[in-house]
């Protein structure tokens, strides 16, 4: 890439987002990227692929990849996870590793930390959840526990934004010179029928959180704009009842969610059907993009 003398080089990379389950590493990848590009929840395991989300400016193109949170796995599907995350640590330029500020460094922590290139940059977050004396205290701990002495360390609050444009500053000086990877007003490569699925997923997490199994998939069958048809995947025949509700009452309460935040006039339709054990067969989870 030529660079016009006087003006400054343009930065460009990808950033992994790497942690156990549930530290907020989708919750980031929003904050940064400045719209929701991932879905959340507080329910361990929510991101299952790699989804990259791309922060712009006309200095510098980051490509930040979230994972899914790395486990002691049960299932083939939690393999797969696993599998997902850790190749994603070879195709990067940076590895943010994220911990909790409002939790000890665990096993799990040090478990991740160890597989890192040198390098790498500990973001500790949910700081909003913690007094400031535990927070510095946290900081203290996981340069001492996660053994990465070449590590730079950013308390963050995702939720919040705190800490966040020091955390980017930092990740963007750090980038190699190069051109854009995706044009301008592009702010991620996820397909919109998968997005759509995933939509529908979050939602049922947030309306059957307690009674919901895990194991529930979903997917977009058919896409005839406006007509949106998505299968919600369920293990075993009892679950149906759970991802139904009373009288279609969580089906109802989940398409409506979601249709609020599609484009104006979209008509989802949501049925259920059981593939039974398909998160311990390698066939399905192909099937359905893990």
């Amino acid at each position: 890439m030529v660079v016009e003398e006087g003006a400054e080089a343009h930065r460009s990379g990808f950033v992994a987002l790497l942690g156990r389950p549930n530290v907020g590493k989708s919750t980031l990848l929003n904050r940064i990227v400045g719209t929701k590009v991932a879905i959340t929840s507080r329910v361990p395991h929510t991101t299952r692929t790699r989804v990259r989300g791309v922060l712009d400016r006309p200095d510098a193109q980051l490509v930040f990849v979230d994972t899914p949170g790395i486990h002691k796995p049960r299932t083939p599907l939690g393999s797969r996870l696993n599998e997902t995350a850790s190749h994603t640590i070879d195709d990067v330029d940076v590895c943010v590793l994220m911990v909790e500020a409002n939790a000890p460094i665990g096993r799990g922590d040090r478990f991740i930390a160890g597989r890192l290139p040198r390098g790498p940059v500990v973001a500790v977050n949910k700081i909003d959840a913690a007094r400031r004396s535990d927070v510095l205290e946290h900081l203290a701990a996981a340069a001492s526990d996660l053994g990465l002495g070449d590590a730079e360390y950013f308390p963050v609050s995702a939720r919040t934004g705190a800490g966040v444009p020091e955390l980017v500053e930092h990740l963007v000086s750090r980038m190699p010179v190069g051109p854009r990877y995706f044009p301008p007003g592009m702010v991620t490569d996820v397909e919109e029928a998968f997005f759509v699925a995933e939509l529908v997923r979050e939602q049922l997490i947030r309306h059957a959180e307690e009674e919901l199994p895990h194991s529930i998939a979903c997917r977009v069958t058919e896409w005839e704009w406006p007509r949106i048809r998505c299968e919600i995947l369920v293990e075993r025949e009892s679950q149906k009842g759970i991802v139904i509700g009373k009288g279609g009452s969580v089906l109802k309460a989940v398409g409506t969610a979601v249709r609020e935040q599609l484009e104006p006039g979209a008509y989802l339709e949501l049925f259920v059907k059981l593939d039974k054990g398909w998160q311990r067969r390698p066939d399905a989870i192909e099937r359905l993009g893990y």
